[in-house]
C-alpha cells in the first residue's frame, strides 16, 4: 500500500469516527460534515417507518429522534475500505448501546454501515450511507 492510499484510508476512518461522535454528542453539524450536501442516507433497515433522505433532512430527523436520548454511544469497528481512485466503498460494523426515553433498561443494536465515499476539494465525504441493522435488543416502540 502506498502512502497516499494509507492517508486516504486514515482520513476515511476519521470521518467514520466523526459520524459516531456527531450523533452521540448531538453535534449534527459535525455529523453533516461527514457527507456531501446531496448525500442520501438510508436507515430503513431499522424500521420501515424510518426515512431515506438527503443529509440536511436526515440531520433534522436524527436531532429529533436521537437528540432526547440521555446517553448513546456508537462503536464503529472492523472497517474495510476499498479505494478506487477518488472513490471508495466502505463497510464498517457498528455497536450502539443507548438509553431510550421511556424504557427502563438500555437498548442495544448492531449491524453494518455501507458507505460510498468520494474525494472532494474538502476531503473524503460520504455520498451514500445505507445502514443494515442485524440485531436489536430492547427495541423502543415504533421499531419493527
Amino acid at each position: 500500500m502506498d502512502l497516499q492510499a494509507l492517508a486516504d484510508k486514515l482520513e476515511i476512518q476519521e470521518q467514520l469516527a466523526r459520524y459516531a461522535r456527531g450523533v452521540d454528542t448531538n453535534d449534527f453539524d459535525l455529523w453533516k460534515s461527514v457527507f456531501t450536501p446531496e448525500a442520501v442516507i438510508d436507515y430503513t433497515s431499522t424500521s420501515s417507518s424510518l426515512p431515506v433522505g438527503k443529509r440536511d433532512e436526515m440531520a433534522a430527523w436524527l436531532a429529533k429522534g436521537m437528540g432526547p436520548m440521555p446517553w448513546k454511544i456508537h462503536y464503529v469497528t472492523n472497517v474495510e475500505i476499498d479505494l478506487d481512485g477518488d472513490r471508495a466503498k466502505v463497510i464498517a460494523q457498528f455497536y450502539n448501546p443507548m438509553q431510550v426515553p421511556g424504557l427502563a433498561e438500555p437498548s442495544f443494536c448492531g449491524g453494518y454501515y455501507f458507505h460510498d465515499f468520494v474525494r472532494t476539494p474538502d476531503g473524503w465525504k460520504s455520498e451514500k450511507l445505507t445502514e443494515e441493522l442485524v440485531w436489536f435488543v430492547n427495541k423502543p416502540g415504533g421499531v419493527d
